[in-house]
């Protein structure tokens, strides 16, 4: 049964840090964080009522490093040294977002979106929102490196649209010294997932838009990419909008399907090693119409250098119980322990679906997310705190067009 996919438009904004201006008209809106300068009531007031005037259907928005009242924690402990003369209270800053009627707040969280008007494309997808990003100076929303995977793997893997203040790395994470500014475990957690579109700002100068073509068929790389394209906006120095089509319409879809096939189940396989690749091998085959995609080459032609580091282990093999006489309750511990072992060697190994070694939580059911456009959306194209570098600067909005899955249901009246 085919699904029906229809055009919906995305407008993606960050790193406003106080700037309110003219919207382009879209369905959903997306801030990827540092609404304001500082976080005081007032910014966040202003920058709030601008985006809750704005005339989307959906408005999604999380925090950034630059939003400290919204990271209460931080704010208790921090707070005196940035508003000495005039303290803030975090609850009434957050309570800004969490009680606003038209905006969708995420904090390292998941939602279910349903487009419901009758003028609007009647879409759904799957949004995971985060504020954080790596420690940098002290600032608000941030973590230590031995942090990042755990942060990152809780990213649900069917998660459609990805929303994070921090970039990836090496994808439009350039900073102004000519570094990779982005978060490795990120990247790592993106093959994991493969969203459609992966959204995030922080790096001002790194604004842009990478199409990435996820390497699944190597068992030997973790987390391997296969190629990068890098968008060239053709509105700059012009008064056009700046615009990416992901629509098959437009001629260059991303390579992007989806039919969720018993990824739960896998857990509960791995404990019964023997009868585990014969039991995802007959899922996968029963269910090969939905689950097994040919591959294609990505439409976009103009290709980069494969990006990312290149890792190898071996996965140790779960061993076969030897002693009988083992009490059992042993036995299931020791089996459990070698499960993990093998969860953190095979973590982020392509390959086939159906083998032992490769990611299967990552893989099976979900050979069709080939591709991730990730996107910088910075607004302000300078770096804090904008001393030295000719003031501040602004970068344009960026508006996407991606096909999405119609949901079956009845829009409001």
């Amino acid at each position: 049964m085919s699904i029906e996919m229809k055009k919906t438009r995305f407008v993606c904004i960050s790193d406003t840090h106080n700037t309110t201006f003219k919207l382009p008209a879209g369905d959903v809106l997306v801030h990827a964080g540092d609404l304001t300068k500082q976080g005081t009531l007032a910014e966040l007031r202003k920058t709030i009522d601008w985006i809750e005037k704005a005339n989307f259907e959906v408005k999604l928005v999380i925090a950034g490093n630059h939003d400290i009242t919204l990271d209460e924690a931080f704010y208790t402990e921090n707070g005196a040294n940035f508003h000495s003369q005039n303290p803030q209270i975090p609850r009434d800053c957050i309570d800004l977002l969490q009680k606003s009627q038209s905006i969708t707040y995420l904090n390292q969280e998941s939602r279910t979106i349903r487009l419901n008007k009758v003028e609007g494309p009647h879409t759904e997808f799957k949004v995971f929102g985060s504020p954080y990003s790596p420690v940098k100076g002290n600032w608000g929303f941030q973590y230590p490196p031995e942090n990042a995977q755990a942060l990152w793997g809780k990213i649900p893997l069917d998660t459609d649209i990805l929303i994070t203040h921090t970039p990836p790395k090496f994808h439009c994470d350039e900073s102004k010294d000519q570094e990779s500014a982005g978060c490795e475990a990120l990247r790592e957690a993106l093959w994991r997932v493969r969203p459609r579109l992966s959204i995030h700002g922080h790096v001002h100068e790194a604004r842009g838009s990478d199409l990435v073509t996820w390497g699944l068929d190597c068992p030997n790389i973790t987390f391997k990419e296969k190629a990068t394209t890098h968008w060239v906006d053709p509105s700059i120095g012009t008064k056009k909008q700046s615009f990416l089509d992901l629509t098959s319409k437009g001629g260059e879809p991303i390579d992007w399907t989806d039919n969720p096939v018993f990824v739960s189940e896998l857990k509960s396989d791995a404990v019964s090693s023997g009868a585990r690749a014969s039991q995802v091998t007959a899922r996968v085959e029963k269910n090969r119409g939905f689950t097994m995609f040919k591959s294609r080459e990505p439409t976009i032609s103009r290709q980069t250098s494969l990006y990312g580091p290149t890792r190898s282990t071996t996965p140790k093999m779960l061993q076969k119980d030897q002693a009988s006489s083992e009490p059992s309750d042993a036995r299931n511990s020791r089996a459990s322990d070698a499960v993990l072992q093998v969860g953190s060697a095979i973590r982020g190994r392509g390959g086939s679906p159906t083998s032992g070694r490769s990611d299967q939580e990552a893989l099976v059911g979900r050979s069709g997310r080939k591709q991730t456009c990730v996107i910088n959306a910075a607004i302000m194209a300078t770096s804090w705190p904008y001393k030295g570098s000719g003031g501040e600067r602004y970068n344009k909005p960026l508006v996407v067009d991606i096909d999405l899955p119609v949901w079956s249901g009845n829009a409001d009246p």
